[in-house]
């Protein structure tokens, strides 16, 4: 497809990402308050438990486009609540690395299994093939913005 139409198309994306992306967030926000996890709090454990490893706040910050500072305040409230622990980073010392508690897995997966149970609402006939080329749209959008900066 020529870039010109490409663009075009791409903003049609963009105007059914925003929409979505509002009101998926919103929903997420009241289920998170039901379970008592703030929607800040509710992303940093879901960052940790997709990576699967412990995390530095500024890694954290690069990896969802939030500031340090935010994602500093998420981690100390989630600590807070005992949901991730601040461990030893042998690579640097003043930046230490941030994982989940068993309570904070226990509370991450208890909301995404719920709203897994939202997801499988979705009618229609999509296949793997469609989810696969969304994401592959998504990730070549999100690359081209890769650069800008969010603090």
């Amino acid at each position: 497809m020529p870039p010109e139409e490409l663009a075009g198309r791409l903003y049609e994306v963009f105007a059914v990402l925003g929409p979505l992306y509002r009101r998926v967030t919103r929903a997420v926000e009241l289920k998170a308050q039901v379970v008592g996890l703030p929607m800040g709090i509710r992303v940093v454990l879901e960052l940790l438990r997709m990576s699967g490893r412990p995390m530095t706040v500024p890694e954290m910050g690069r990896t969802l486009a939030f500031s340090r500072q935010f994602v500093q305040r998420m981690v100390n409230e989630a600590a807070e609540r005992e949901l991730v622990e601040a461990i030893a980073n042998p690579a640097h010392q003043r930046s230490s690395l941030i994982r989940l508690t068993d309570a904070g897995r226990t509370a991450i997966d208890t909301l995404i299994a719920e709203e897994s149970g939202l997801l499988e609402r979705v009618d229609g006939d999509l296949t793997g093939a469609d989810v696969d080329a969304c994401v592959r749209v998504l990730t070549n959008l999100l690359d081209v913005f890769k650069d800008v900066d969010v603090n």
